[in-house]
């Protein structure tokens, strides 16, 4: 599929000088929503690690299993933190294949991720789209098109894919989560998944330099580093695993080497 220039409705700033973690995931994925500066930076860090787009698709599949899995369990609101650019399986369209009245705020911070998904969701009075940043997560939790579909005094699916390794340890990752916990109502749920030097060092080291050196740069942490991130929260069977591990379709979905993926996902109860 060839990419797009500039998508309809697009902000005139895109920040097309260097490349955007959203866009980048949107070109792993065959996706068209990308430009040259995403797609040099993609290729540069397959030729570190050829197996990126297996990895974001293990990634997405998983997504789909915990939206499912929260959903099944009576959340009627999702807050899709990072939501990234639109396509077929986003998180409200897997929701809403179990229960079309479930609510969707989907939050990203590329101008280009949002005016895509603003055009896709038109007219959906169950979704909303804000532009925003993880580090902020005051002013998404207070932002008016937030509260209009998410009531906090209620159980909240907060969904947070592909995300947090972008944000480093002086940005007080800890405290972020920390204020989205200390938001969300008894029986919510918070759906994750972290890079990790843990399964590949030697790909996964080269290409951390590499999106440093970008300036879009990656912090991978550990099984241990990333639990200490989630106290507050239990952790729903089977814990932290790697992305194909956790409540597989099938045992035939997981392979000899599911830590090639070098990504963990989880999902945590706030009880």
């Amino acid at each position: 599929m060839a990419a797009v220039t500039r998508p309809e409705r697009a902000p005139e700033d895109l920040g097309l000088s260097r490349p955007n973690a959203a866009r980048v995931y949107d070109y792993y994925l065959g996706g068209a929503h990308n430009f040259e500066v995403d797609r040099e930076l993609a290729r540069a860090a397959m030729r570190h690690m050829p197996q990126l787009p297996q990895v974001m698709q293990a990634e997405r599949g998983f997504l789909h299993r915990a939206v499912r899995f929260i959903v099944n369990d009576g959340i009627e609101q999702i807050l899709d933190i990072g939501c990234g650019i639109s396509m077929t399986g986003n998180v409200h369209e897997v929701a809403h294949a179990i229960n079309p009245s479930v609510r969707v705020a989907c939050v990203d911070r590329d101008p280009i991720a949002v005016a895509n998904s603003r055009q896709m969701l038109a007219g959906k009075g169950s979704t909303t789209v804000i532009q925003a940043d993880l580090r902020e997560p005051d002013a998404i939790l207070g932002n008016a098109r937030v509260r209009q579909l998410i009531d906090l005094d209620k159980p909240l699916g907060v969904v947070i894919v592909g995300v947090l390794h972008f944000i480093s340890d002086r940005e007080d990752l800890a405290g972020i989560l920390g204020v989205l916990r200390n938001a969300m109502a008894s029986g919510s749920y918070l759906v994750m998944t972290h890079g990790s030097h843990d399964g590949q060092p030697a790909q996964t080291r080269p290409m951390q330099e590499l999106y440093q050196q970008r300036d879009t740069p990656i912090w991978f942490r550990s099984l241990r580093q990333i639990a200490d991130l989630f106290r507050g929260f239990s952790v729903v069977d089977p814990g932290i695993v790697w992305l194909p591990q956790w409540r597989p379709d099938s045992p035939c979905d997981i392979d000899e080497h599911p830590e090639r993926l070098s990504r963990y996902a989880a999902v945590f109860r706030r009880d």
